[in-house]
């Protein structure tokens, strides 16, 4: 079953998820949620979903890159994104920690930010500490893309949206994006939009 993607401006989105207790994980509820954030993601498609996203105030996660959505980047691009496939996998109750402060400023959108794009700079790695959906404890690393997504993704745990660390002079309808951003490299946008050149 897919879900409603609630849009900017829902209370929940911007309210700070709870954590979920090891009954609920194990609940019928709980892994019903799971399967329909899974199968809403897919269908938007998008390489992660929150539970708020769904109208659900949890501190509950699902993350998965496929390699199909990466067809249309060329080698270079994925290379500079440091992208590749991610599993589909759950994270509850994660924890983050920042391991690599350096930042890479990339586009980003959000499913309940549809329609638009703007350049985001996120750590380049990180550590998650979490519970898979059986309640286990799970330790993730991710550099690059991986990591941005998980950030992008626990900020909404936390009531956040990329707008809020947003480029806001960079922040463009999607359409706009693919016709004329998509396949420059961040430096050449930034020259554009007349921003300083970012210091890394």
């Amino acid at each position: 079953m897919v879900l409603k993607i609630v849009q900017a401006g829902e209370p929940v989105l911007r309210r700070k998820a709870r954590d979920l207790t090891l009954e609920e994980i194990a609940s019928p509820e709980t892994q019903r949620l799971i399967e329909q954030m899974r199968d809403t993601m897919r269908d938007a498609p998008g390489v992660g979903l929150a539970a708020p996203q769904v109208g659900v105030g949890l501190r509950l996660i699902v993350v998965e890159d496929r390699a199909e959505y990466q067809t249309g980047l060329s080698a270079k691009d994925l290379a500079a994104r440091e992208r590749s496939p991610v599993a589909f996998h759950v994270l509850i109750n994660p924890k983050l920690v920042v391991e690599d402060a350096t930042t890479a400023e990339f586009h980003e959108g959000c499913l309940s930010v549809s329609g638009y794009a703007a350049l985001v700079a996120r750590a380049r790695g990180v550590r998650v500490e979490a519970l898979d959906e059986r309640g286990a404890p799970v330790t993730v690393r991710a550099r690059g893309w991986y990591a941005r997504i998980l950030q992008h993704e626990l900020d909404h745990l936390d009531g956040a949206l990329y707008v809020d660390r947003m480029e806001s002079r960079s922040f463009a309808t999607a359409e706009n994006h693919r016709r004329h951003q998509a396949g420059r490299t961040t430096e050449e946008l930034r020259a554009e939009l007349g921003l300083p050149e970012k210091q890394g």
